[in-house]
């Protein structure tokens, strides 16, 4: 007991490695023992009722190495059980080892940052500042001077009047040969008809008569 050098403590990478060494040897004496069998196989059917001491001990020899495939197929079967747990338990390790730094990085993150009320204290200035600059922002641009508070009725009462003087004004300065040819006015009273002058002079005598 005294003087006994203590072993390293096996990690899972170097159990993983291991147990992979061990499949591919295993593997090929599981190669090896197929390649074996498929030869006695054909070994006893040469041989046949011809010779049938050889037939038999072939056919021993196939059963053998049927019997040791099967105990190398049920090693290998374990072997890669064992060897995908180590794997699982290797990636879990990793996982949580990372997720470890992660939680020691936003716990420094946190500590930087400091109290949840400041953060809090912080927000709300920010939202006051960017009120302010908003107020700042309409109150810049918003119009100033003269001729806010005008009645757009009476702008466009004045516009319709400046329209119609122009088209006034462009219908005057038209030349005469651009306009239709309409009938003369007379310039003197149409004379009365003889009839007409005769009803008058009637009309007359009798309003004499009846004064």
């Amino acid at each position: 007991m005294f003087g006994r050098k203590k072993e390293p403590q096996a990690t899972t990478g170097d159990a993983i490695q291991k147990l992979r060494g061990t499949e591919e040897m295993l593997q090929k004496k599981s190669d090896f023992l197929e390649a074996k069998i498929i030869q006695e196989t054909k070994n006893a059917k040469a041989a046949g009722m011809k010779n049938k001491r050889a037939a038999l001990n072939a056919l021993k020899r196939k059963r053998r190495y049927e019997e040791q495939l099967n105990k190398i197929d049920g090693t290998l079967a374990t072997i890669e059980f064992q060897r995908e747990a180590l794997e699982n338990a290797n990636t879990n390790t990793e996982v949580l080892r990372n997720m470890g730094y992660a939680a020691k990085a936003l716990e420094g993150a946190h500590k930087q940052v400091g109290d949840v009320d400041k953060v809090h204290d912080l927000m709300d200035d920010i939202a006051e500042q960017q009120d302010l600059a908003n107020e700042i922002s309409a109150a810049i641009s918003s119009p100033m001077g003269f001729g806010n508070d005008v009645d757009e009725d009476d702008l466009l009462a004045e516009l319709e009047g400046m329209e119609q003087e122009e088209m006034d004004r462009q219908f005057l300065e038209m030349p005469s040969t651009a306009l239709p040819n309409l009938p003369s006015v007379p310039t003197s009273a149409p004379s009365k008809s003889k009839s007409t002058v005769e009803e008058d002079e009637d009309m007359a005598a009798l309003a004499a008569w009846a004064t």
